[in-house]
């Protein structure tokens, strides 16, 4: 279907305010954060702002008539391509889709659009003294659908856990225009095991199965308290042994953070009065509760870390903890200060390992940094494995792109070979698909077999998750 004729059915379906042909505007929507993306131009050749089900619906039956490819799109924050057009096609940006259709505090859940940005819903939420435990990084960015469609998680899921442990249910609408309830049609309960569990398998399927439309999550209580303890390293190892020292003692930290030298160095440079103590590594412990409990757990932990570190500091006083967060909460930012002519890049940057392996992964890292002549900071959430790197090239030396290819490629080999993960919490989408072999062997079948069942001519999002038409992983 030519774009002129595309324009015409769209305006069937959208008043002519929210329906996107023009080139200029088109080339918003042909980027996110990841690395690929600045080597690629993915334009689509439609970009629709729905408001209904409906509307979602009569796309997609649109798209399914005439084997256009269709791809949802909620902030754009990703870091993968997994909300760009490959393929040209229509996207479906649901950011505008904002509303929060209810809060049900007596049954503890909550109803919202997918465009509901995740900071603007737990402000929403604390009105009724309640909150969406998961925190992303991206939290005034980034959309409840982003998060469901990727699973994500961020800095407190090692207590939390991750999105998929909230979602109660969804609306879906499916290849065909066909919608579905998940979960149960009616169903309030917080528990249910009827039926098979669909609301899991979109949950994380990176719009490859269906659109999201509507999400039900569980909330939490709000804490009352919060406090955060800081502790210096001499010696690289003994952080990871640290924490597990705090697990043995049977404390659950709400978050536990790593910064290792090299980001300490960068967070310095890019903002010298935070003066970060010199250290192979630094620990951000965060816990939260009722005060009683959060003063004892602190203390607690203070004693145990500060048998292997060199200096603990633990404080409750909301402009300390605010001091304590802030190397932490600037370092995405300040990674590309290791150099004057560099860029951080969003590549290779979130795999996750197990405990007993974030020492390897980071000396390894740090090797790989020093084969490929790449600058890396090193960060993450020590306390699930989930170690963030941030390579600092130049973008405008091919020679220095390539080699940053190469090192990332390695990180990503890096992780599966310590019985890890190539993503812990931001997506498969088009950048990690190729490593789906070496990581879930058989089993790709089956994702494909289930793919091909809800998604006969392959329109949803393709070319993002499974490996490419044809990649038989050498079986």
């Amino acid at each position: 279907m030519n774009s002129h004729r595309l324009a015409a059915e769209l305006r069937k379906i959208f008043p002519e305010d929210r329906i996107i042909t023009g080139e200029l505007e088109r080339r918003i929507y042909n980027y996110d954060s990841s690395f690929m993306a600045r080597f690629h131009n993915f334009m689509p050749d439609a970009v629709v702002l729905p408001r209904s089900t409906a509307e979602v619906s009569a796309t997609l039956r649109l798209a399914s008539e005439h084997k256009i490819p269709v791809v949802p799109r909620g902030a754009g924050s990703g870091e993968t391509c997994g909300c760009l057009a490959l393929r040209g096609g229509i996207v479906l940006d649901l950011s505008s889709w904002d509303t929060i259709e209810e809060v049900d505090s007596a049954n503890m859940q909550v109803i919202a659009r997918p465009g509901v940005v995740h900071y603007k819903l737990n402000k929403h939420l604390a009105e009724y003294g309640l909150f969406f435990p998961p925190d992303p990084g991206s939290t005034r960015m980034c959309t409840i659908g982003g998060m469901v469609a990727n699973n994500s998680s961020g800095l407190r899921a090692i207590k939390y856990g991750t999105t998929e442990q909230y979602v109660l249910g969804l609306e879906v609408v499916l290849a065909g225009g066909q919608v579905i309830q998940t979960g149960g049609v009616k169903c309030k309960a917080l528990k249910n095991v009827s039926g098979l569990n669909l609301t899991k398998l979109f949950v994380g399927s990176e719009g490859i199965l269906g659109v999201i439309t509507k999400v039900r999550l569980r909330v939490w209580p709000r804490p009352r308290a919060r406090g955060i303890a800081m502790a210096c390293f001499a010696d690289l190892n003994e952080a990871p042994a640290a924490v597990l020292d705090v697990y043995r003692a049977g404390i659950m930290p709400s978050g536990i953070e790593v910064l290792d030298a090299s980001a300490i160095r960068a967070i310095n440079l890019y903002r010298p009065e935070i003066n970060l103590p010199s250290s192979e590594a630094i620990l951000l412990f965060e816990v939260d509760g009722n005060p009683a409990s959060v003063e004892w757990e602190g203390r607690q932990i203070a004693e145990i870390i500060g048998k292997r570190a060199f200096s603990v500091e633990w404080a409750t006083d909301p402009d300390r903890m605010t001091d304590l967060w802030r190397g932490r909460s600037v370092v995405a930012v300040a990674a590309a200060r290791l150099r004057p002519d560099g860029s951080r890049i969003f590549a290779g940057e979130d795999i996750s390992v197990p405990l007993d392996r974030v020492t390897e992964a980071l000396r390894k890292i740090k090797e790989l940094s020093q084969k490929h002549d790449v600058p890396v900071v090193n960060y993450g959430h020590i306390g699930d494995g989930n170690v963030h790197t941030a390579p600092v090239i130049n973008l405008n030396s091919p020679e220095e792109v390539g080699r940053a290819n190469k090192l990332v490629d390695d990180i990503h080999r890096l992780s599966i070979e310590l019985n890890g993960t190539t993503t812990g919490e931001h997506g498969v989408g088009a950048v990690r698909n190729q490593y789906a072999w070496a990581e879930h062997g058989e089993a790709v079948n089956i994702m494909r077999r289930i793919k091909k069942a809800l998604d006969p001519d392959n329109i949803m999002n393709p070319g993002k998750l499974l490996p490419a038409e044809g990649d038989t992983g050498g079986v």
